[in-house]
């Protein structure tokens, strides 16, 4: 087929060329082939260190959805779910398969989504060896029996070193994200930010699973010895994956669940962790992951014995690491769990105005859930060089297609059916805003959580604050008292005042967009003032 026809080349053609297709490679095999076309290379420890080139994060601006007959109606179109035409994603996919005809390209055939009965089955290809790696890792692993029936429910199809013509092309720039809802494809080119792949399926699984009523969750997971299942929701950055890998717990999973009649489920078979400042001290089941083979060091650099310093940020703030799960010793690898007793929505507040932890009614849960808010960590995303305030609708706007009402109607429906208790905690700062004060300190965010989920805070007093109306405990069992008000760690109190309300202002302003779609109990639970 002639390159001056790329609308006649096909997929399944260009798959069919075994000399330069090489399906479902296993991890030995595909270090052969990344470091063989100059990928990456390996550390000390045999774990794959790669660097993503100019975008070491996600691109959201330049993200679209295919606008037609089956999402024009059911799709929350804006900023962040960016319509184009079914047109402009054929034509665009045309350039890029006579683009990679010539290439080799890597398949992996894989599962998202624990519980069989919402599970998609997803064929990952790429031009880079790492991305199946990559896809290796963190989404679920078929059997080989599975593996001879395998037919894809979605295809992701990536072109990292491909660059889109915006003016002929119909993108933002010439890096492009597009998922077709409807032909059940994501097209992605100019980045090799391995990171669109996994969010490109996540937001198909957050699109399909609440028009089944399955809850969709951008949340880690764990359960205790007593089987008691606890989720943890927040953005990049906030503590999802450090606070869900706990020595005591067994991991379900820490980045994206379902909630179904079943129970919680994970949809992935991975871990994608954020190493900034990473320590063996700090986050010892994730800091040993670093060492092992399979798992890939994102822009992390290297010394000269290529060992990780996880304190250079000189390439970006958002250096991670991918891992499968069951390079952590206590994962649940069967990524399911009971419904949750307790429900945490963790919150990174720059301004450091909120408590380390809050007990919330239901309508304050679904206030939170529905504000999302959170400070935006430097290098999450392009551009963000500190932290910034946000409020991203179910803490993951960026991954959720629907109205942020339907999924919080239906975390509300979860919630009141199986009495599960919601908690607010802040990873964020404290004694002063981003600058003045210092980070929480992890040891005590642990304790803290671990005495709501014990449920030991419900023979304690509560106080409510008078700015956000938040149910503060007076005293958490070996947490100094004094950080439990937000007031009390600022030397000036009149200056926190001040910042509260500031704060405050925010979210009432924020949750404007809600008024039409909010009851009057939900609307009246945000800030007193």
């Amino acid at each position: 087929m002639s390159a001056q026809h790329p609308e006649m080349l096909s997929l399944q053609s260009i798959l069919a060329d075994s000399s330069q297709t090489f399906w479902n490679l296993t991890p030995a095999e595909l270090y052969e082939h990344a470091i063989r076309n100059q990928e990456g290379i390996l550390t000390k420890d045999m774990a794959f260190r790669v660097l993503t080139g100019t975008y070491t994060g996600r691109s959201p601006k330049d993200k679209f959805t295919v606008e037609d007959e089956l999402t024009r109606d059911t799709i929350d179109w804006g900023d962040v779910n960016q319509p184009i035409s079914t047109e402009v994603f054929n034509a665009l996919e045309a350039k890029v398969l006579n683009y990679l005809k010539d290439k080799k390209l890597y398949v992996q055939d894989l599962y998202t989504g624990a519980d069989k009965t919402h599970q998609l089955s997803v064929r990952v290809i790429s031009e880079a060896a790492y991305h199946a790696l990559f896809s290796r890792n963190m989404f679920i692993r078929p059997t080989r029996d599975e593996l001879e029936s395998f037919t894809p429910g979605f295809t992701v199809l990536a072109a990292p070193h491909f660059q889109a013509d915006p003016a002929v092309d119909g993108t933002r720039s010439g890096t492009f994200i597009l998922c077709d809802l409807s032909q059940k494809k994501i097209l992605i080119g100019g980045t090799l930010y391995s990171g669109e792949v996994k969010k490109g399926i996540f937001a198909v699984m957050n699109y399909l699973l609440p028009r089944k009523g399955v809850m969709a969750m951008h949340c880690s997971a764990n359960m205790d010895a007593e089987g008691k299942t606890a989720v943890f929701f927040g953005l990049s950055g906030t503590g999802k994956t450090t606070l869900s890998a706990d020595p005591d717990k067994l991991l379900i999973g820490d980045d994206e669940h379902g909630w179904s009649e079943n129970g919680i489920f994970n949809f992935e078979g991975g871990c994608y962790a954020k190493t900034i400042r990473l320590s063996e001290e700090n986050e010892p089941m994730i800091y040993a992951t670093t060492k092992m083979p399979e798992t890939i060091l994102e822009n992390v650099i290297l010394n000269d014995y290529r060992e990780p310093d996880f304190e250079d940020v000189s390439l970006t703030e958002n250096t991670r690491c991918s891992y499968p799960i069951y390079h952590i010793p206590n994962a649940k690898l069967d990524g399911v769990g009971g419904h949750p007793e307790n429900i945490i929505f963790l919150t990174a507040d720059a301004f450091g105005v909120l408590p380390p932890i809050a007990k919330l009614t239901p309508e304050q849960a679904m206030y939170h859930f529905m504000s999302g808010y959170t400070a935006k960590v430097a290098g999450t995303e392009r551009g963000i060089t500190e932290p910034q305030a946000t409020f991203s609708a179910c803490f993951g706007a960026p991954f959720m297609p629907l109205h942020p009402s339907e999924y919080a109607e239906l975390l509300a429906d979860k919630i009141r059916k199986y009495k599960s208790r919601v908690w607010l905690v802040n990873t964020g700062w404290t004694g002063g805003p981003y600058g003045v004060g210092s980070r929480m300190k992890l040891s005590n965010t642990r304790r803290m959580l671990s005495e709501a989920i014990a449920g030991n805070l419900d023979q304690v007093s509560f106080t409510q604050d008078t700015v956000f109306g938040l149910w503060i405990p007076e005293k958490v069992d070996q947490v100094p008292s004094d950080i439990l008000n937000p007031r009390n760690t600022w030397k000036d109190k009149a200056a926190y005042d001040k910042k509260a309300k500031e704060v405050a202002e925010m979210f009432k302003k924020n949750f404007q967009k809600f008024d039409t779609v909010a009851s009057e109990f939900i609307r009246n639970a945000g800030p007193l003032v």
